[in-house]
């Protein structure tokens, strides 16, 4: 009985032990806002110009200091491209479209925001609140590139996204309260679990 309990101890360590290393050989991104912390886990293997992108953007600080400028209740909270004082960052050059990737923009989800040229995100993103299908890819017709999901601290984008909004210059849907970006961290998997 003592060996059943020392196997079955053994078992369940390795069990554990195979997950950790599973969940750590995602790249994720650690937001830290004025409203709490959350975790994006990136798909890089579904998007990886869009996700190579927004890594570019985190390793340089340019995301630093920045605000969720954009909540829509029930639908998205977008960042990514405007300081405290509402001035447009400056950014590189556009990247393509890779919302063709199987990918939906299902509640969670992060994609990355443009205007009605399929190839022209930047830096700014937005986070969906409800499940909006109707941004994905359609046969002959480009969505928003999705290319990670929120799978930590999903209490405080649901706080971002019941946030009371007011217009601002020529800006809708803008916090009342400022919700700043003040940091973000890239996770990328340890050599040990190779």
């Amino acid at each position: 009985m003592k060996y059943l309990s020392a196997t079955c101890i053994i078992l369940l360590l390795f069990i554990s032990n195979t997950t950790l290393a599973e969940t750590s050989s995602q790249t994720t991104a650690i937001f830290h806002t004025s409203a709490g912390d959350f975790t994006l886990t990136l798909y890089p293997e579904k998007a990886p110009v869009t996700v190579a992108n927004f890594i570019s953007y985190v390793q340089s600080g340019f995301y630093n200091d920045t605000i969720f400028h954009r909540v829509i209740q029930r639908f998205v909270i977008q960042g990514g491209g405007f300081t405290k004082d509402m001035i447009k960052k400056t950014t590189k050059t556009p990247i393509i479209n890779e919302s063709n990737n199987g990918l939906h923009n299902d509640r969670w989800s992060i994609s990355m925001a443009r205007t009605n040229d399929p190839d022209s995100a930047t830096s700014q993103f937005y986070i969906n609140l409800g499940m909006n299908n109707n941004l994905d890819y359609r046969k002959n017709k480009p969505g928003y590139a999705v290319f990670g999901e929120v799978t930590n601290g999903r209490h405080v984008i649901q706080h971002i996204g019941k946030q009371a909004t007011q217009s601002v210059g020529r800006f809708s849907d803008v916090p009342v309260n400022q919700i700043i970006i003040n940091s973000i961290d890239i996770v990328t998997p340890t050599t040990s679990n190779k």
